[in-house]
């Protein structure tokens, strides 16, 4: 959970949407340091003036005694600003087009700053080596400072429920910090924010400038939109926010992403203070330069965390595939679940099984719960809060996230508890001390909040445990195919592999290898006499313990195959001559040795050829090579080794 989401309460929803309810782009004045004309482009006549230039309503442009300004305001292109006198003043001119008129703002230059652009370009170079969100952070706000001269200069984060963070604050000694403190977010309405998004940079010359209203030819300004304007007055509400936190005068800059206002930078000073246009464009490119790098910064913290995730997750999954113990794979490795998808505890149910670690509650409860969740994924971080009636079941989880996988029923669980935590907010945000809706509060020391009822929250957790089920279920699916894949390779009777195993495995390779190898082909001496006698289970019995008795006597480098009836052959790697005929001997006498069952005593031998093949020897012809040597044995006397 982001931690002030909880400042969106009854009363913060109501002043939001009355803060929505003001005409903060057409509000029908300048700030009063500037002067606006506006000209029709059809006729160029001057149809819009502030009321400390309305001896120019209704005069054409070319009246204007300055050529720049006049080719500026006549054509609507101009170098932004373009540097006139203006009443015998040095005057900066910012032109721009808008719905058939051109606006001309005319500001008059104030003293000193004019060279501080330098000292811009060379913070945008020094701060552009930090790779540190909060480094860059502090020295980006210590560097605006130190150009601009203001008192206090703050970086916002804007959390996604819309209150912000003051993430940066660098200011005189003698004022108060702001660093860490939260702000609700109709501090800085949705409406202003876009607003934000439309102009970068926003200059705010005096809190107590009650505005020069605009006049018309047309009788009434109020409709001109003044969203790019740099002399838009402010709502006399904010005015009164500034000044209830000893705010004369502010240039604040936005921070934006992907068309996204993730941030503002806001510089305040206790007493009135202006900046050159030239140098607020200059701070514009270097707050762009600041969004880019903090983007960037993040990025390369979320693929360095995926890379990461994927790498355990991967290694947490592997085992599954040559195994089917999932509680060992998932909760019993030095690496579990649980250090994956961090959580006080997880409950797992797959194929119908359950498997729990860490802290769960009980399994009918956590079953119960997820009846009522009726399926599909969830997530909460306030359970209470979200789903009382599965809440009611599990009393000490306060943060759930269930990733429902695609079998029947099959589920991944994960658990928190509560987690206490204060919130320290600027200035209490329920307003205690508000007129009315839209004033702004008076109090802005750090007022602190415990958070009750609520998990740590998820995040990007969510995602990963999304991508955690989802490679499960491929991890599952493979060893299922490969358990088919197995199966179709093993004798159904004895466990061992079987002819279809051994000719893949005889044909599918080259010449043996440096190790060597043998061939051992046995087959029972007169089985079908057992069978006939005693009957197919005991036979199949027999054929069991010959299997078993062939395992036990063989090497672990070494396969055991059933090709069919009472026909085996043993695979042999890394041997030589005398070892094979060690081997071969020790599973004749090992076969012969008495059968019991039930009451049944049974002796049967075994015949064995053997064939040894050299390296470089070609694998095609060992398999009839080995069974012609059985036929030897059998010829010379049965249970015995032909080599």
């Amino acid at each position: 959970m982001d931690p002030a989401e909880l400042a969106i309460d009854p009363d913060e929803l109501r002043r939001l949407a009355e803060c929505a309810k003001e005409p903060i782009r057409t509000p029908g004045t300048i700030q009063g340091h500037g002067t606006l004309l506006g000209i029709d482009d059809a006729t160029q006549v001057i149809v819009v003036a502030s009321e400390n230039a309305r001896e120019w309503l209704g005069r054409p442009v070319v009246e204007i005694d300055d050529a720049d300004l006049e080719f500026a305001m006549r054509t609507g292109r101009a170098i932004d600003p373009v540097r006139v006198e203006w009443q015998g003043v040095p005057t900066d001119a910012i032109v721009h087009r808008l719905d058939g008129l051109t606006l001309v703002e005319l500001e008059p230059v104030p003293p000193g700053n004019e060279y501080a652009r330098t000292a811009v370009v060379e913070a945008i170079t020094r701060l552009s080596g930090l790779t540190s969100i909060e480094e860059l952070r502090a020295e980006a706000a210590a560097a605006i400072r130190r150009i601009t001269g203001f008192d206090r200069v703050m970086i916002y984060h804007f959390h996604d429920d819309g209150h912000g963070e003051v993430v940066a604050d660098d200011h005189v000694d003698e004022l108060e910090p702001y660093i860490g403190l939260h702000f609700p977010a109709s501090d800085i309405p949705a409406q202003a924010r876009a607003l934000y998004l439309a102009k970068l940079g926003r200059a705010i010359a005096s809190t107590t400038d009650p505005g020069i209203p605009l006049l018309s030819v047309a009788g009434d300004a109020r409709s001109i939109d003044l969203s790019n304007a740099e002399l838009r007055s402010v709502s006399p509400h904010h005015l009164e926010y500034m000044r209830n936190m000893g705010q004369a005068s502010t240039f604040s800059l936005s921070l934006v992403e992907d068309g996204r206002l993730v941030g503002m930078i806001t510089c305040a000073h206790r007493t009135e203070r202006r900046l050159p246009v030239l140098l607020r464009r200059s701070l514009e490119v270097l707050a762009g330069q600041l969004a880019m790098q903090f983007a960037s910064m993040r990025e390369i913290t979320r693929l360095r965390h995926m890379v990461e995730v994927r790498e355990r997750r991967a290694a947490l999954l592997a085992p599954l595939y040559a195994s089917d113990d999932i509680r060992k794979a998932l909760l019993g490795g030095s690496q579990t679940v649980l250090d994956l998808v961090p959580a006080d505890g997880v409950f797992v149910r797959i194929g119908g099984i359950v498997r729990v670690g860490g802290d769960v509650p009980p399994i009918a409860d956590v079953t119960r719960a997820l009846e009522l969740l009726e399926g599909g994924s969830f997530v909460s971080e306030a359970l209470a809060n979200d789903r009382p009636d599965v809440a009611s079941l599990l009393p000490d989880v306060a943060g759930m996230l269930v990733v429902s996988l695609d079998g029947d029923g099959d589920v991944l669980v994960f658990f928190r508890g509560e987690v206490l935590r204060e919130i320290s907010w600027l200035g209490d945000p329920g307003g205690v001390d508000r007129p009315d809706e839209l004033s702004p509060r008076t109090s802005f020391s750090a007022w602190q909040r415990t958070i009750v009822g609520r998990s740590e929250p998820w995040g990007t957790v969510v995602d990963e445990a999304a991508d955690l089920g989802s490679e499960l279920q491929v991890a599952l699916q493979r060893r299922a195919e490969a358990q088919l894949a197995e199966l179709a390779m093993r004798d159904a009777l004895t466990g061992l592999y079987n002819r279809r195993y051994l000719v893949e495995r005889l044909e599918t390779r080259g010449p043996v290898g440096a190790d060597g190898k043998a061939v051992l082909f046995v087959d029972l001496d007169e089985f079908k006499s057992i069978n006939d006698r005693y009957g197919h289970d005991v036979g199949d019995a027999v054929i069991l313990e010959v299997a078993e008795r062939l395992a036990a006597n063989s090497r672990e480098q070494d396969e055991v195959v059933r090709l069919g009836g009472d026909e085996f052959v043993v695979l042999l790697d890394g041997v030589i001559g005398e070892d094979v005929q060690a081997i071969a001997d020790r599973m004749v006498e090992a076969i012969a040795a008495p059968i019991v069952r039930g009451r049944v005593s049974l002796t049967v031998t075994a015949s064995c050829g053997v064939v040894v093949a050299e390296p470089g020897t070609p694998r095609t012809g060992l398999l009839e090579a080995a069974d012609a040597a059985m036929y030897r044995a059998k010829r010379a006397g049965r249970n015995r080794v032909s080599l």
